[in-house]
């Protein structure tokens, strides 16, 4: 990765054995949280080798996935995302826009497990989190339990991570711990997705945008380049699959509350080429439902921190513009409105009146988030 202080060129690559050794030194530690520090601000991706989710559990959903969309199409339509107030479920291909142009790729919505909390009288955003639907366990057998299990290491890796950040920012290990609820309070989001591959002028595998919370873990389970991440003068630079690594991205509720020490950074997904799909699995860690991020801004960072943020420089180009409400409403409500927008046909059946409120003539559809 370049040093400069202007730019970026590629992404870096971060060893998690630094930390995880029989007994590691204290200057591997300190090399694996000036490395953390650097990606978190001036990248805002990075590739984490050597973590802590079993490769056995990793090989074993990769096995389910193409075994997933090869299911009869009226058995994924039986668990379809319309069916469920937590927009979780499968969607067909194509029926998300980004930026006015279709998104080619066809998805699973599911869920850390977590029972709906939501009761008469409560904000509507807590409904948002609940029970998965899962496809048919005769037609695909273990495929819950498989995925369960993989959901559950990485949410674990998600909060040992975000302890690491905040190091990295200065904070100590606990100063981001008051971002999130009690274990059975909080529900994380998981997606499966296939990327066909696509003919025709648009090779727009999803279009390009910003993640909502705090980190994405992202799974790059098939060999296929498409991702791609802008830099701060607009170039998209490749981050192409490297086996045994996670990509984890700062999403833009982390790069709020640090006044933009955190760098939330665009990227997209080009549909793939040659003869076979795209497959990943991006894992979207949460933060309280209640939280008010306007109320929760962070201003402890120490001098050395604020120093490197003051040389980045700014971001003179970028195409995405998505997740603008977090100045003034409750982290779950700036969620509800992401998937209303994104999903309307589900919305319209669960949610009527936000519908109304985003959608006053109706929608074309497909769902736009951005």
């Amino acid at each position: 990765m370049s040093t400069s202080a202007a730019n970026f060129s590629s992404i870096p690559i971060l060893d998690y054995s630094l930390l995880s050794t029989p007994k590691p030194q204290p200057e591997s530690r300190d090399q694996f949280i000036r490395e953390l520090r650097n990606a978190l601000i001036n990248v805002g991706f990075l590739y984490l080798k050597n973590h802590t989710v079993s490769q056995d559990t990793i090989d074993r959903l990769i096995s389910y996935i193409p075994k997933l969309f090869d299911l009869p199409q009226e058995a994924k339509d039986n668990v379809r995302m319309q069916n469920s107030e937590h927009f979780l479920g499968y969607s067909r291909l194509g029926t998300e826009l980004t930026k006015g142009q279709v998104d080619q790729r066809e998805q699973w919505d599911f869920g850390t497990r977590h029972k709906c909390r939501w009761q008469k009288g409560d904000p509507d955003y807590y409904r948002l989190w609940g029970e998965c639907q899962w496809p048919d366990e005769t037609l695909i057998p273990g495929f819950r339990e498989a995925f369960e299990t993989y959901l559950d290491q990485v949410e674990d890796l998600s909060y040992d991570f975000s302890s690491l950040m905040a190091e990295a920012f200065g904070l100590g290990p606990k100063g981001l711990a008051h971002f999130y609820d009690t274990k059975e309070l909080m529900q994380h989001r998981g997606k499966i997705v296939k990327y066909p591959v696509v003919t025709g002028s648009s090779d727009q595998g999803v279009g390009p945008h910003y993640d909502a919370g705090f980190l994405t873990f992202l799974l790059q389970a098939s060999p296929h380049q498409g991702l791609q991440v802008q830099n701060l003068s607009g170039e998209w630079i490749d981050a192409p699959p490297i086996p045994g690594t996670f990509v984890i991205n700062i999403g833009k509720a982390l790069e709020f509350v640090t006044r933009g020490i955190a760098r939330a950074t665009s990227h997209r997904v080009l549909s793939p080429k040659g003869d076979t799909p795209r497959y990943s699995v991006p894992f979207f860690q949460n933060i309280s439902l209640q939280i008010r991020l306007a109320d929760e801004i962070l201003d402890n960072f120490p001098p050395d921190v604020l120093s490197l943020r003051d040389k980045r420089g700014t971001v003179s180009a970028t195409d995405s513009v998505n997740f603008s409400e977090f100045d003034r409403e409750p982290s779950g409500r700036v969620n509800l409105i992401g998937r209303v927008k994104s999903h309307p046909d589900t919305a319209v059946i669960h949610y009527p009146e936000l519908y109304k409120e985003i959608f006053p003539n109706g929608h074309s559809g497909r769902g736009s988030a951005y």
